[in-house]
């Protein structure tokens, strides 16, 4: 079946997605680890994407689709800067001959369209590593044809696939060594899912869940830089950064790319008759430049001296671990990309990835607190079973740090409201404790086993349940039934605010209903709701 998306809601995407990419692209910047800059991976791809908004921009309205695609590649392929946004460019193409084979924008559209631009990317790139952008691409891919296959929804199908390439960047640096020695996840990987994720959010009409993605990877918002590792340019065989358009009607791409093997590495000559890109890392731009000149006429010509700007950019990493850390920081232990996303809002400055049946370390703890550039830190477990491994952490830092002892997230966003700047780190502690006493929280979830509630009555597996403050104190078929026991249970009418936290995979239509119903039950009650995120709960309420 196809969608009702038209020409013009991919365009809107496009533009969407483009300027969220452009205010991420530093975060993606400082993931870049490896001793050839090669440009900022972040800066790249935004300027790639950039280019064709421009391009899409000069289009009339009623455009056909075909002058929308052709703009879409052209402005990629003339815009592209770096490997990183060559690269994009290739898969920008590849998705746009893809989704030309198909009648309509199907499920079975977006497989083809991911299918060719897998196949366009890695055929651009002589050697391909794991661990990079086309790992993500590819897994993404794989998604594409699985949601294809099962015929999911395309909105369902969409946002399937853009969990994949999260998860594929998350797999990156179990893929290449840099990345896991430096704490980091693969940059151009990392830009690709937000790229993907915004363009989605975009065309569905939601809140993406990019802002938020960078710590729920697990990847802190300064991760681990070895400015060593890039400080003498004499490891590195190239010096200069190469690229430049080429008109040519003659040109062999294949005796091209062997052309540029011998110059240099990182060889990317993209394109086709009358118009190529072309990038090489080479001590011989002047021999680049000859060989080119053969066969038609050259422009946006870039020669980037690399050597320079890693001094540059090792001054400027130096200049920022050099700036005095702030008086007070904070970790926070979460699941779910919207908990994060507010977590970070309230002045959390790292969040550890974890919650029910995900405890964190003690060691994952402490790593995200040397991470927080702060003289002291305040450490929120946000669950019971996590409260001891905070303690730990806090002993063994390496600054004076201190647990307030959260039991769930309502209870941290409760205990970020009561912070004073100006006051002690004990004081701050001891106040955000007793503000844990006004917040009673709710969580439902699903029963794994046959069991009995607070007052012996018997639960079965599979059973909705609801449990207060630790307590199973709701048993029904259903979450909105669970809720609303709960509520009565803990007493919402002598309540001012309910805050509800939908997980995962609660429906958008579900969670409306649920909000009328409680509104209708309880007037006066103040709603505070919210997309959490999180797994296996998909409802956490809290009343204060």
């Amino acid at each position: 079946m196809s969608s009702t998306y038209t020409a013009n809601d991919v365009i809107n995407a496009i533009a969407s997605a483009s300027a969220l990419l452009s205010s991420r692209k530093e975060e993606i910047n400082r993931l870049n680890v490896f001793p050839v800059p090669d440009g900022d991976t972040g800066t790249n791809m935004s300027l790639t994407i950039e280019s064709v908004v421009s391009n899409l921009a000069k289009l009339r309205a009623d455009a056909p689709v075909a002058d929308i695609r052709r703009a879409i590649t052209t402005g990629a392929l003339m815009g592209a800067r770096g490997n990183s946004g060559v690269i994009t460019s290739q898969i920008l193409r590849g998705l746009c001959e893809g989704i030309a084979q198909a009648d309509g924008f199907t499920v079975q559209a977006v497989a083809l369209a991911f299918d060719k631009a897998e196949e366009v990317a890695f055929q651009a790139v002589r050697k391909p590593v794991e661990g990079t952008i086309l790992t993500v691409l590819r897994d993404s891919a794989e998604e594409a044809q699985r949601v294809a296959e099962e015929e999911l929804p395309l909105d369902d199908a969409l946002e399937a696939i853009v969990e994949a390439a999260y998860s594929s960047v998350q797999r990156t640096p179990d893929l290449l060594p840099v990345l896991k020695e430096n704490g980091v996840v693969d940059a151009g990987g990392y830009g690709l899912a937000i790229l993907f994720d915004s363009f989605v959010s975009s065309l569905l009409g939601k809140e993406g869940t990019a802002g938020a993605a960078f710590d729920a990877l697990r990847v802190g918002q300064e991760p681990k830089v070895e400015i060593e590792h890039i400080q003498d340019w004499e490891d590195s065989e190239y010096r200069y950064c190469n690229e430049f358009l080429v008109d040519s009607d003659t040109l062999d791409r294949e005796a091209a790319l062997e052309f540029l093997s011998t110059m240099g590495d990182c060889e990317l000559c993209v394109g086709d008759h009358p118009r190529f890109k072309v990038h090489v890392h080479s001590n011989h731009p002047d021999q680049v430049l000859a060989y080119f000149l053969q066969f038609g006429q050259l422009s946006e010509v870039y020669i980037h001296n690399m050597e320079l700007q890693s001094a540059e950019r090792n001054e400027k990493l130096a200049a920022e671990q050099a700036e005095n850390p702030k008086p007070l920081g904070f970790v926070a232990v979460a699941n779910g990309a919207g908990n994060v996303e507010i977590l970070k809002s309230l002045g959390v400055d790292v969040v550890v990835s974890g919650g029910q049946t995900m405890n964190p370390s003690t060691k994952d703890i402490l790593d995200a607190v040397e991470r927080v550039h702060a003289e002291k830190v305040i450490i929120l477990p946000n669950n019971k079973n996590i409260i001891m491994a905070a303690q730990s952490a806090a002993e063994l830092a390496d600054r004076p740090c201190g647990v307030v002892p959260t039991r769930s997230i309502p209870q941290a966003f409760a205990a970020m409201f009561v912070i004073d700047s100006d006051a002690s780190l004990e004081e701050n502690i001891e106040e955000m404790t007793a503000a844990l006493d006004d917040v009673q929280t709710g969580e439902v979830t699903t029963a794994i086993k046959d069991s009995k509630d607070a007052h012996d009555n018997p639960v079965k597996e599979g059973d909705v349940i609801g449990i207060a403050d630790g307590s199973i104190e709701a048993v029904a078929d259903s979450v909105d039934k669970v809720v609303m026991q709960l509520l009565g249970w803990m007493k919402a009418e002598d309540a001012d605010t309910l805050t509800l936290l939908a997980g995962k995979d609660y429906p958008d239509s579900s969670f409306d209903a649920l909000v009328k119903e409680i509104e209708a039950n309880y007037g006066d009650l103040e709603i505070d709701r919210h997309r959490g995120g999180q797994p296996l709960y998909p409802m956490i309420l809290s009343l204060e």
